[in-house]
């Protein structure tokens, strides 16, 4: 399955959720960019732009089963959904693993094992911190303790003004 095909039917999925909608396409797109000018490799960039667009999969699940979209639980309940989600999408097995793995981990900032998931991280972050208005104190200590790309530093210093 190709890029646009995942976004499609991941948006087809969040049934009009626009939020959710609104928040995979700014992780992706953030993803995608510190991708290509860190210059990932053609399957470890493919690997993270679904993982970017896949990785809230499960929040309407925990919206509804445990009435919040805490990571903990976004963690566990979107491994199976993503799962279940790509079946269809012709992947090799090392690609879907490594999907689950950081759609599985995409909260936990500790044991970071690989460029596609300090990745991941670092978009996610950037697309929280615009859309839920982070303090200029806790963009520092992200900045200063867990990012690790070039890019995304010159991203979040730009964006934040730092």
């Amino acid at each position: 399955m190709t890029i646009s095909q995942i976004i499609n039917k991941m948006i087809v999925f969040s049934e009009g959720n626009i939020h959710d909608i609104d928040h995979f396409i700014r992780v992706w797109t953030y993803a995608k960019t510190i991708a290509e000018l860190e210059q990932l490799d053609g399957e470890t960039q493919y690997i993270l732009e679904v993982a970017a667009i896949t990785h809230d999969i499960a929040c309407p699940l925990c919206r509804e089963k445990y009435g919040n979209t805490n990571g903990t639980y976004q963690e566990e309940e979107g491994i199976p959904m993503v799962e279940a989600f790509l079946n269809d999408a012709g992947m090799s097995v090392y690609q879907m693993e490594r999907i689950k793995y950081l759609v599985g981990h995409h909260h936990t900032l500790s044991g970071i094992d690989g460029i596609d998931y300090q990745i991941l991280v670092e978009a996610d972050y950037i697309a929280n911190a615009s859309e839920n208005g982070y303090d200029r104190k806790n963009i520092d200590s992200f900045l200063n303790r867990i990012v690790k790309t070039s890019t995304g530093k010159q991203l979040i210093k730009s964006m934040f003004r730092l």
